[in-house]
């Protein structure tokens, strides 16, 4: 299948379009981070850097920590920036850029996101490390594509029922992590559990300005679901487009976020870049230690 220019679009030094990366240019493993300024923060500590680049919101940094090869790149905010990110960088390990064909061999990358966000847990607090089961989709991302065989239906079905979700939204979605790279990165500092995402920062998220929302009463119902155990820990605006979108093209994924606000309690941390300096810390020296 030979996919048209209008389709993957490159740049004239045949670089993919939005990134601005070539192949030879990123690592199998690959840190993505929301705020470009964050990329720093995490390449300040590896032993080496071999390759930098920038365009708009997505900057990259390729260098070596403690033998490991590791890419940090971000994405901006939002599932739609993911779309962009995930699709170009399977772009780059999967699709011939030469012949524009998917190669006959696929590569998995492992994609780890280290972010922030608010918890939704009175019992999870300041300052802890969230490590996401599952992505609970409640921006609708994940629709535009064939989502069938990463769907779960019965935990789906129980939030829209315990939610009382409106049928005017997209219809939630929850997708997995890759549970193999959960066992690497997991220990006694992460708690677990499902991670919302939401289309965008305030209205999306239950927060009220000016403007009205449609259910102001949302987080308090995420706050009370429970299927079998499984909890909505936190909200932000990438996990579940990161994990739709890696298990669709065959990565694995996880997704690590500081909690720098407690939605539950209204309480937000004193030192949140702190937080995310310890995340930083804890995720690198575990990805350190992965074999493959």
């Amino acid at each position: 299948m030979l996919i048209k220019e209008s389709e993957l679009i490159l740049n004239p030094d045949g670089s993919v379009y939005h990134l601005n990366l070539k192949p030879e240019h990123i690592a199998n493993t690959i840190i993505l981070v929301g705020d470009q300024n964050r990329v720093e923060k995490v390449s300040k500590h590896f032993d080496s850097i071999e390759f930098e680049t920038q365009k708009r919101e997505f900057k990259t940094h390729t260098g070596h920590y403690k033998g490991k090869r590791i890419s940090v790149l971000s994405t901006g905010i939002g599932p739609d920036n993911i779309d962009i990110v995930l699709n170009e960088l399977d772009a780059l390990v999967n699709i011939d850029l030469e012949s524009r064909k998917p190669k006959s061999t696929l590569k998995s990358l492992h994609i780890i996101r280290i972010g922030t966000s608010g918890s939704l847990q009175k019992d999870i607090p300041i300052d802890s490390f969230v490590l996401s089961d599952y992505g609970l989709d409640l921006n609708g991302l994940l629709h535009f594509y064939q989502i069938d065989a990463i769907k779960n239906p019965d935990i789906e079905q129980a939030f829209i029922k315990q939610t009382h979700w409106s049928k005017d939204k997209a219809t939630p979605i929850v997708v997995k992590n890759s549970l193999w790279l959960e066992k690497k990165l997991e220990s006694s500092a992460t708690f677990k559990g499902m991670t919302a995402t939401a289309l965008g920062f305030y209205g999306p998220q239950g927060r009220i300005l000016r403007l009205p929302i449609e259910n102001p009463d949302l987080n308090n119902k995420m706050d009370c679901f429970n299927y079998n155990g499984i909890r909505v820990t936190n909200l932000e605006m990438e996990t579940s487009a990161i994990y739709g979108l890696s298990k669709l093209l065959g990565h694995h994924a996880v997704s690590l976020n500081a909690i720098i606000a407690n939605r539950a309690t209204g309480n937000f941390s004193k030192n949140p870049a702190k937080a995310v300096e310890n995340l930083i810390i804890y995720t690198l020296n575990k990805i350190a230690k992965i074999d493959s």
